[in-house]
């Protein structure tokens, strides 16, 4: 298989030990180890993709910790590097009493917005079959550059790009400036997740339909369109698919937009999948469904990777589900 490399932030989640309670009424905290590439990266590596983390940590314990933890999921952390002059990145997530969550960040700067284009090594692209990432890395800093840097040595590889905008509004001091970066990513994505929440903040449509056209148009090959509760679907220029919603019991929604796409991406790779036009409508609603059924058993437990499963445990809980 090809690798899965993963470039932005990591990061501690902070968790409160309280549901659908503010921030400042919270006492306890649990710390999980975070970041949507890292938590992309994490479910793909426990699939078994090969799956790379392209970041940059403080040299303090939380660091170590997340540097543990992602290895321990079978990630490559030899694309991880350390530095002095930033601590690594903390977020507070509250959780609310349906599970969904508010954000509160501690990166001002945090060692990942330090990390710089000469650091990204050609070498670490000479296997890569899919590079993904987010924009909470692409605020000006000199992260930006670094991904830029990196998508370029990717494509240059023959590699599928995946841009899952992931919006964070708090990080942002414009809210425009987020948009006009996110509308420059997204031309050089094949691959691109969106939600429903930030389908009109993307795109300015409301209807996922009416927006399509204009993705394709910009060079986008696949869309993953994600609903919550109402399941996901992939949309190509050749056929759309669907895999609706699984019925479990919400307990924390926390890295669960990126595991679907982890696990997407893990089937891909698995496939030896290159030419993405050349998927069939029958192996692509297969994949769909084994990432949505990933996603829905992640939010049955708490946190982000600690949520996430092994194959074999995912084929269990599918055959569960469907018999």
């Amino acid at each position: 298989m090809k690798t899965i490399l993963c470039i932005g932030e990591a990061l501690i989640d902070f968790i409160p030990a309280q549901k659908g309670c503010a921030l400042k009424d919270n006492a306890v905290f649990e710390r999980a180890c975070g970041g949507a590439p890292a938590n992309v990266a994490a479910a793909a590596a426990l699939l078994g993709a090969p799956a790379k983390m392209i970041t940059q940590l403080g040299n303090d314990a939380f660091g170590d910790y997340i540097t543990e933890v992602l290895k321990g999921a079978g990630v490559d952390t030899s694309c991880i590097l350390r530095t002095d002059k930033a601590n690594t990145a903390l977020a507070f997530v509250a959780l609310k009493e349906d599970g969904n969550r508010d954000f509160m960040f501690y990166r001002n700067p945090s060692a990942d917005m330090l990390l710089e284009s000469s650091q990204i090594k050609d070498e670490w692209f000479s296997d890569c079959g899919i590079l993904h990432f987010c924009s909470v890395d692409l605020i000006d800093a000199p992260v930006k550059d670094a991904h830029r840097r990196a998508i370029a040595l990717a494509k240059a590889n023959g590699a599928n790009i995946s841009f899952d905008p992931n919006i964070r509004l708090p990080l942002w001091d414009d809210e425009q400036e987020c948009k006009k970066t996110v509308q420059e990513f997204i031309d050089f994505a094949d691959i691109l997740k969106i939600s429903d929440e930030e389908l009109e903040f993307i795109t300015g449509e409301t209807d996922i339909e009416k927006a399509v056209p204009g993705l394709f148009a910009r060079g986008v090959k696949m869309i993953m369109f994600t609903r919550g509760k109402q399941g996901a679907s992939i949309i190509t220029p050749d056929f759309t698919v669907f895999a609706d919603s699984v019925s479990v019991t919400v307990q924390d929604t926390t890295g669960a937009g990126d595991s679907i796409i982890g696990a997407f991406l893990f089937c891909l790779t698995e496939k030896g999948v290159t030419d993405l036009s050349a998927v069939s409508k029958e192996d692509m609603e297969a994949m769909l469904r084994f990432a949505n059924f990933y996603s829905s058993y992640s939010v049955t437990k708490k946190g982000a990777i600690t949520s996430y499963a092994g194959y074999d445990e995912i084929i269990k809980f599918i055959k569960k589900q469907i018999n």
